[in-house]
């Protein structure tokens, strides 16, 4: 069985925070890529917000606060790979799709991989650091009987 997490709103604070917020129900991956040539002089307003606790859509490449794991289909997979290549033709210049597809492939992966010992319907939640080495990146997993109100609605500034 495959895995992957789909975003999730508990309220419309997304909307608030990313300048570019998630559907609720996007499939989704950490997007971390985005970030790997920012400085501190990146992190104002919901820039910052999307760095510091945002993961990627990969149906409309907008931020939300958290994901669930969700079981996926392999073809949907695929489909999901070609989405991504495609945002890396179009966004950052790679050469082609076909250039594209083993990044995709990776980052698609990455994600599995972060929710393949998870049960379905675990929220995720992503934070971010700029670091010397770069982006330093952690997960914290969320069981559905721990997700507590003040754990879902509370989020940074977005000044």
């Amino acid at each position: 069985m495959l895995k992957l997490a789909r975003t999730i709103h508990f309220d419309d604070s997304d909307k608030n925070v990313f300048s570019r917020p998630a559907e609720s129900g996007e499939w989704a991956i950490s997007g971390g890529f985005e970030f790997s040539n920012w400085t501190e002089a990146d992190l104002a307003g919901k820039a910052r917000q999307a760095f510091a606790n945002g993961w990627l859509s990969i149906d409309g490449f907008g931020r939300a606060t958290f994901v669930a794991v969700a079981q996926i289909e392999p073809t949907e997979v695929a489909g999901l790979e070609q989405r991504l290549a495609q945002h890396f033709v179009e966004i950052y210049g790679a050469p082609s799709v076909e250039a594209a597809l083993p990044a995709a492939r990776e980052e698609i992966g990455y994600m599995q991989e972060l929710c393949e010992d998870h049960a379905p319907n675990t929220l995720l939640a992503v934070q971010r650091e700029l670091t010397e080495a770069g982006v330093k990146e952690s997960f914290r997993a969320i069981q559905p009987a721990e997700a507590e109100l003040d754990i879902v609605a509370v989020h940074g500034s977005v000044d």
